[in-house]
């Protein structure tokens, strides 16, 4: 994807915007550009928010004025500021508001925090668990009915990974859910139901049909907001300067908004607003016109309101991704039966109707495509729309696409679709998804460098739903693991590596969490790298992730955190 080069400077890369001296330039530096020719710099020069000089130390120190602050970088390695194409920080930052909630590594692990949580909670009252997800478990599979029962025999208790979930008698029994029940709503999912019949307390894309009741104390406006700002500094301790925000509900865009208002929003957003799609189509058309007419879907670098999310498939964590062959029958995900393919939330004539809605109002159109079914379908859907109005400008995205194809890739390629990705899934999930579907249907999983060789521009991202801590977070957010395990396709649990055909080079992982996913939020112009006129979004790092060992590039540590020309962390 990227040549380096690395210069001895006699002159400077990069000229300056203007003769108005800088106010800021750091020399004596590793400058990574990751310009068009991932140029190596000694030094750079800021004014305002802007970067205006990258080239040679004798050349930028040149432009300094009485007022210009000079740092000497000794050495250390300077890179673009980093993004997550991929997260769902409001959620994340108040998960364990009421309470910690530890590391559960088994379904041992999910009892006792059970039982420890029936002497805190009344009883009568819910024990609620959500996003454990059962192939993260040792054990590899859901707590069963009757061990929930054990453990809590006097508290409905639900397990939710999602869509999918596991509940005691009490849970069924308070939701008027017997052996005989139905479902008649119309939406997809199934009970499942051992040899004799009987539920096994197992929801299939069903979890909505429990209603719960909660007793966790609630955040204030104040609490919220301070929980958010903690989070955004733990971001920013990774080197994240943006976020994409896939799923964002008027809640979270209001608070994102007032943040910034206060001048208090340390990490750029690019949202995607959540869109029901099962709705009728005139309630989803009525949600994006009003997206669409917001004043925050005008272009602006701190917050900007500019795609939609729908979610088209299960997920491959629940054992409900919709795929083009079936999952075969499974112990892992309780698949019992040898024809299931997974689930499939939108059919093609509604998908396209959104998702023409969503390009013609200028918002990116993306939706939750976990397997290769899913993907084919979304891929599918924006070339029938191609024959209608080319779609390559307005950028359609895939979010996940973990499953791909040969096929699917050329598809993207020809009509200019983006792709979400979170590496971190393949580290912790490989072992698993190896186990479920045998090392030939995992050639095209997570296909980094066929996507690459093909010219398809990949985001790197994390999901991050839940928990404050880049790499206690349930999905982790540390872009140095992401980058890791690009480098090494390295499952946790597994001594050799998954398809190392797809590895990518060290170049390749650092433009997943910059150029190209400033490309994927149509910002290519404006950051993702280190040039004149782009923002100055930018982290100083102890190690050069260019040449550092491996493990030192996944232990990476971030000195400071700068963005807009003003430093927001520092170790």
């Amino acid at each position: 994807m990227f040549r380096l080069l690395l210069l001895t400077f006699a002159v400077a890369l990069t000229t300056p915007l203007t003769a108005a001296e800088p106010d800021w330039i750091g020399h004596h530096g590793h400058v990574v550009t990751i310009d068009a020719q991932f140029r190596i710099a000694e030094a750079f020069a800021v004014r305002g928010d802007k970067i205006v000089a990258v080239g040679s130390n004798e050349e930028v120190q040149k432009l300094a004025g009485a007022g210009t602050e000079q740092v000497d970088l000794k050495g250390r390695t300077v890179i673009p500021g980093l993004c997550d194409s991929h997260v769902h920080p409001t959620g994340a930052s108040l998960y364990e508001f009421d309470h910690p909630i530890p590391d559960m590594q088994s379904i041992a692990d999910v009892l006792a925090y059970v039982a420890e949580r029936t002497k805190v909670v009344p009883e009568g009252e819910w024990i609620v668990m959500s996003q454990v997800f059962v192939t993260r478990l040792r054990d590899q599979r859901y707590p069963t009915r009757s061990e929930l029962d054990q453990v809590a025999p006097k508290h409905p208790v639900l397990f939710s990974t999602g869509p999918d979930s596991s509940v005691n008698s009490l849970a069924l029994a308070l939701n008027k859910i017997d052996k005989d029940f139905k479902i008649t709503d119309g939406q997809p999912g199934f009970l499942e139901r051992d040899a004799q019949g009987e539920l096994t307390g197992i929801l299939r894309s069903c979890t909505r049909l429990i209603k719960t009741k909660s007793t966790a104390k609630s955040a204030t406006p104040e609490e919220r907001e301070a929980r958010f700002k903690e989070l955004l500094a733990s971001y920013n301790s990774v080197g994240l300067t943006s976020l994409c925000d896939r799923s964002a509900s008027e809640g979270a865009i209001a608070l994102y908004a007032k943040i910034r208002d206060q001048g208090e929003l340390n990490c750029r957003v690019f949202a995607s607003a959540s869109v029901n799609a099962q709705d009728p189509l005139d309630n989803i058309q009525a949600a994006i016109e009003k997206i669409a007419a917001s004043p925050l879907h005008q272009r602006n670098d701190r917050l900007w309101v500019r795609g939609i999310k729908v979610f088209l498939d299960g997920g491959m964590l629940t054992g409900s991704a919709y795929m083009q062959k079936p999952w075969g029958v499974s112990t892992i995900y309780s698949i019992t039966d040898p024809e299931y393919r997974g689930l499939l939330y939108i059919q093609p004539d509604k998908l396209r109707d959104i998702a023409r809605m969503a390009l013609k109002h200028e918002l990116q159109m993306t939706a939750h495509s976990v397997g290769d079914g899913a993907v084919q379908t979304l891929v599918d859907c924006y070339e029938a729309l191609d024959k209608e109005f080319p779609v390559r400008d307005m950028r359609p995205c895939v979010t996940h696409c973990n499953f791909m194809s040969a096929e699917i890739i050329q598809k993207m390629q020809r009509l200019g679709v983006v792709a979400d990705l979170q590496p971190a899934w393949l580290y912790l999930d490989g072992r698993t998804l190896l186990r479920q579907f045998g090392d030939e249907r995992l050639a095209y999983f997570q296909p980094y460098k066929s996507l690459s060789d093909s010219g398809v521009i990949v985001g790197g991202g994390s999901d991050h739903m839940q928990k404050i801590g880049s790499l206690r977070a349930v999905n982790p957010y540390n872009p140095w693991l992401g980058m890791w395990t690009t480098l090494t396709r390295q499952p946790r649990g597994m001594t050799e590596p998954l398809h190392p055909e797809q590895m990518l080079t060290r170049q390749q992982a650092l433009a997943l969490y910059t150029i190209n996913n400033a490309y994927l939020t149509f910002q290519e112009k404006e950051k993702g790298s280190l040039e004149p006129g782009k923002l100055a979004d930018f982290v100083i790092l102890t190690k050069d992730p260019l040449t550092c060992s491996l493990d030192e590039l996944r232990d990476m540590t971030v000195e400071e955190t700068w963005l807009g020309g003003k430093r927001v962390w520092k170790r």
